[in-house]
């Protein structure tokens, strides 16, 4: 019974907290006035349930070890918050010790880098940068993929080096849905999901498109062919809130995906929509 119980869980598996300054958050520009104010636990539990959303994952929005540890505390102070995906310097000498740091933190789950924001779109297969998350397989932790279409082809070289670690891309890689355009990121994300050991978030699929005017038309041949290439085992539900406020309520996003999974099983629904989180992530539900 209990593991029919764990099914049932609902986890937003991708969202952010910041106390917000200029200085830190230099890449909310003043088209997203919205997202310059404080977004933390309190606001996110309403949306959670209000939306009959369980629980959550945290991921990184600067790139501090005090961010991580930060957000270790607030995941500590708050029960729906189930896992953290937090930030080291991976090309460090100290990266060892860092890890085994927040390691101490049963809800540490995993790292992220903005390898989008990087000059060297193969910044990834830097050696120094892999040597580093060599180190995370020996924790459990996993690797949470911020890239644009164009460094998926870097990526599939990453992830076939580590064939045991687990990684995760965010926000479908960021296909240019406002242009509708579909060509070569289709070709190139089905090559990277035939690494077994990759999943994919349905998440921030809004802020690709036209902000004032998106549709959900607009988002279904790119979730078709993720669904295609990943299988409901490999997929994770994510808001991207407070980010996807920019163009829709936490509503809005969970029904873009709700709608899309409708015609599965509940089964493969469920997983989607919250096992594979936990499985992913390894969550203590």
């Amino acid at each position: 019974m209990m593991d029919e119980k764990k099914r049932t869980f609902r986890i937003d598996a991708h969202q952010h907290f910041w106390i917000y300054n200029q200085e830190e958050y230099k890449w909310i520009d003043a088209s997203m006035v919205k997202l310059r104010r404080n977004f933390l636990p309190s606001h996110l539990n309403k949306e959670l349930k209000k939306n009959d959303i369980d629980f959550c994952v945290t991921v990184q929005a600067r790139q501090t070890l005090q961010e991580t540890k930060w957000l270790l505390e607030l995941a500590q102070n708050n029960s729906f918050i189930k896992g953290v995906v937090g930030w080291v310097d991976l090309k460090s000498n100290s990266v060892e010790q860092d890890l085994e740091q927040f390691a101490a933190y049963k809800k540490f789950k995993g790292v992220r880098h903005v390898l989008q924001d990087e000059d060297d779109d193969r910044y990834m297969l830097r050696t120094d940068f892999k040597q580093g998350l060599s180190q995370l397989k020996k924790i459990g932790l996993t690797y949470d993929i911020l890239i644009f279409p164009r460094h998926i082809k870097y990526t599939c070289v990453l992830v076939n080096q580590f064939p045991q670690q687990k990684f995760i891309i965010d926000h479908l890689s960021k296909p240019l849905i406002k242009e509708g355009k579909i060509e070569p990121w289709k070709k190139d994300i089905r090559e990277l999901a035939k690494a077994d050991n990759v999943f994919c978030k349905l998440s921030g699929m809004v802020t690709e498109d036209n902000w004032n005017s998106w549709k959900q038309e607009d988002f279904i041949p790119y979730m078709e062919i993720i669904l295609e290439a990943f299988g409901p085992n490999r997929l994770l539900f994510g808001s991207d809130w407070p980010v996807c406020t920019v163009a829709a309520k936490y509503e809005q996003v969970l029904e873009i995906v709700n709608k899309f999974i409708n015609s599965l099983s509940q089964a493969e629904q469920a997983r989607i929509m919250g096992q594979n989180a936990i499985d992913f992530y390894n969550l203590e539900v």
